[in-house]
């Protein structure tokens, strides 16, 4: 006998039996005791039939997969590579990508997304289309579409992607208040994990603000223990009218399924992401402050004469910024933005980024004993000069590297220190001499065998003779390194 047909049998029994003594229980009616809550059996079908399905049919339609893949054409022929992971991966492994055809390598990856818009507009996480060159969307009925990528926004890791020629009958999904969710709410998550279809899974709020996740750069992110796996990247966190209230972009595994630690994305971010590229813009720009602020540590509370660790404290200021210009001081506790509290970099950031581009933002803040409220002007970082973006090619510790000229949006972008002299390294290609030498996203090239870089043309000069040897001084979160590198 089966084993739920084993487990069945006994409480099938365990129900006739008590039949007689509920009707005896019906005619003379026990006193509970006391401090025992009373126990009431259902009385109406209604009692028995509560469910989720009602807010399932009205959000599931408006959750989609998302397919993206990178497709490289490399030509007929085979290089002697080639032919051996041909011959011992077989041809998905050998140049063979998409369809089968010769000379093409292939990429793919799996993700879910949301119908934001009846244009056919669909927000997902960047990590699920970063680097892809080809996306189709399949919608809750079946039909799949082509879709081309609008914006990219890996700080936030949000991508917003537009359905090619879409045929009618898109579902949006409509916003809720991420800001007024509780912990202990129900919520649900709806998405495709592994890869086998549309799947619900429901569980509860677990946590708000979490900023120690590492996944973006504005960490504040809703914990809930609501099943999130692989695949589930990019799907809808729902609250109980249907409406999104987060965007699953993480989970806390081991083993690479869910522990019942699943991170999302609030819907306020969501929101300003989605707007931007409404706006017809491809990129996000965010506002300005032009401080470095730092976490509040218990000895630093307590010497401010605070119960508690909260805040953030502002460690620099740049000149001519937004925050000089509000009359913010080093050593200023930044306590609120917008009565909104803030307890860390990390969630300042956060709260600072959702302002847009335009108006005023207020600041809470502590000045040694006295509170007030400061006006801070929004606006981007301005780019006092040229960016003169080089892409090193000449045989160098830099090879494989792109480089700028710094400035205050240049900063911005990296989230490096500014000002700070030298020229800043933008990107490093994977397996590249400058990724060998350990050069990072956000170094500041100083110097060169101890000539001064205060350019990319600067640097184009002096890397233009190959050398044996090459000493290369570093700022790297304000600290300076040199190293020795062979040529």
């Amino acid at each position: 006998m089966p084993r739920t047909l084993l487990l069945l049998v006994p409480l099938l029994t365990a129900t006739l039996a008590a039949a007689p003594a509920t009707a005896q229980m019906m005619k003379s009616p026990a006193v509970p005791e006391p401090g025992t809550p009373d126990k009431v059996v259902p009385l109406a079908k209604g009692q028995v039939q509560l469910s989720f399905a009602p807010v399932v049919k009205r959000a599931a339609p408006s959750v989609v997969n998302v397919y993206a893949s990178h497709v490289d054409t490399r030509g007929q022929s085979r290089s002697a590579m080639d032919e051996f992971m041909r011959r011992f991966f077989g041809d998905n492994g050998g140049g063979r990508g998409r369809g089968g055809a010769p000379g093409e390598r292939a990429q793919k990856s799996l993700g879910s997304g949301v119908i934001v818009d009846e244009s056919g507009l669909v927000i997902t996480n960047n990590h699920v289309i970063e680097n892809m060159n080809e996306v189709r969307i399949a919608l809750a009925d079946r039909r799949e579409f082509e879709a081309t990528i609008v914006l990219r926004d890996p700080r936030t890791d949000l991508a917003v992607v537009k359905i090619k020629s879409p045929s009618g009958g898109l579902i949006p999904m409509a916003f809720g208040d991420s800001e007024s969710l509780e912990v202990g709410d129900f919520v649900m998550a709806i998405g495709n994990p592994f890869g086998v279809g549309q799947t619900v899974t429901q569980g509860i709020v677990s946590a708000l603000a979490r900023t120690q996740v590492g996944s973006s750069d504005y960490q504040f992110f809703i914990q809930t223990d609501a099943a999130i796996n692989p695949g589930n990247s990019g799907g809808a966190l729902v609250n109980l009218q249907g409406q999104l209230v987060g965007i699953n972009t993480a989970i806390y595994s081991q083993s690479g399924g869910s522990h019942g630690i699943g991170f999302a994305i609030p819907a306020s971010m969501v929101r300003a992401v989605v707007e931007t590229a409404k706006g017809g813009a491809t990129a996000v720009r965010r506002p300005w402050l032009g401080a470095r602020v730092q976490s509040v540590t218990p000895d630093i509370a307590e010497s401010m004469g605070l119960d508690h660790p909260t805040g953030v404290l502002v460690a620099s200021l740049q000149a001519k910024s937004p925050a000089e210009e509000a009359g913010l001081k080093r050593g200023d506790l930044i306590l609120t933005v917008d009565g909104k509290s803030v307890d860390d970099p990390e969630a300042f950031g956060y709260r600072f980024a959702l302002k847009g581009l335009s108006g005023q933002t207020q600041f809470g803040i502590l000045r040694g004993t006295g509170r007030s409220t400061v006006s801070v002007k929004l606006s981007p970082a301005p780019e006092t000069r040229p960016r003169e973006t080089l892409k090193v090619r000449t045989r160098s510790p830099f090879l494989g590297a792109t480089l700028m000229n710094t400035s205050p949006a240049v900063a911005e972008e990296l989230q490096a220190d500014f000002p700070a002299d030298g020229v800043a390294v933008a990107s490093v290609d994977e397996g590249s001499i400058a990724a060998r030498a350990g050069l990072q996203k956000g170094d500041m090239i100083v110097a060169i065998n101890g000539l001064p870089v205060a350019t990319t043309k600067d640097l184009e000069r002096i890397t233009r003779n190959s050398l044996n040897m090459w000493e290369v001084s570093i700022n790297r979160g304000g600290e300076v390194m040199t190293s020795m590198f062979g040529g």
